[in-house]
């Protein structure tokens, strides 16, 4: 029954996107197993990212399920849509129940999505990150596939907020392109130090991100204002310090020792 939800979802989202103009370009997906248990690690610069990285793994015929903000379960439709999926609501205040379930499907042999920045970086670099990839790889023996996309942040994204406090509002206008890389898999070891090891993966999807970040359709045009492009790359968004005012982050995350490559 997951399955067939997922299928539905994938159509109607994969007809959204069409309307819209979207376009998902997937890269480096034979890094993503065909089967068995794997962890999607991924960068976090929009509300569809989970969208976009799902439909991108369906051409591995893989049925992610991701670790979302339990606040979306609030709404009986869509908790009802993403208890079929499988999806695995994550209560920052009482994190361990999600940890059980990832742990459990990882078992089970699925594919489990995790956005370890557990919240998007209002700079769009890598913020600080959580251990609990590091740990459910640990514990359940599962290759860590690093996923960076970048394009969706154009779609719908945080922002600094206007005078009346609101974020800016979705942005459908036709012809954006989304880039959803998949990088070689990470393993860590039983004895491996789990905050050692999230700083590497820091490294590691700062370059991803920061790889198709330069990419010349992702570029601003000269002269142009783009808040939606990271400072440190000609951008108008909030530096990495601007943005610490800005984002909320668990004070259990792994404080930033990688990137931006330049300020």
């Amino acid at each position: 029954m997951s399955e067939h939800v997922y299928r539905a979802t994938n159509l109607l989202g994969g007809a959204a996107l069409r309307a819209f103009g979207i376009r998902t370009v997937a890269t480096g997906l034979e890094h993503l197993p065909a089967s068995g248990p794997v962890l999607l690690a991924a960068t976090h610069v929009s509300y569809p990212d989970f969208l976009m990285i799902g439909a991108a793994a369906r051409e591995r015929q893989r049925f992610v399920r991701f670790m979302c903000r339990h606040d979306v379960w609030h709404l009986p439709l869509v908790r009802a849509a993403m208890d079929r999926m499988r999806h695995v609501p994550v209560d920052r205040e009482a994190p361990a129940g999600a940890y059980v379930t990832a742990r459990r499907l990882l078992r089970e042999g699925e594919a489990v999505g995790a956005f370890p920045e557990a919240g998007i970086s209002y700079s769009y670099t890598v913020r600080s990150l959580m251990r609990g990839v590091a740990s459910l790889a640990r514990e359940t023996g599962a290759p860590v596939v690093p996923v960076a996309l970048w394009g969706s942040q154009r779609v719908w994204s945080v922002g600094v907020p206007d005078e009346r406090g609101k974020g800016p509002r979705p942005c459908l206008a036709r012809g954006r392109r989304v880039d959803v890389d998949f990088g070689a898999p990470m393993t860590i070891g039983p004895g491996e130090d789990l905050t050692a090891w999230t700083r590497h993966l820091g490294v590691v999807l700062t370059g991803q991100l920061e790889a198709l970040q330069h990419q010349s359709h992702h570029l601003p045009r000269p002269g142009e204002h783009a808040p939606w492009h990271p400072a440190h790359l000609g951008g108008h968004a909030p530096t990495r310090a601007q943005a610490a005012h800005l984002d909320v982050v668990p004070r259990s995350a792994v404080s930033p020792t990688w990137g931006p490559s330049s300020s």
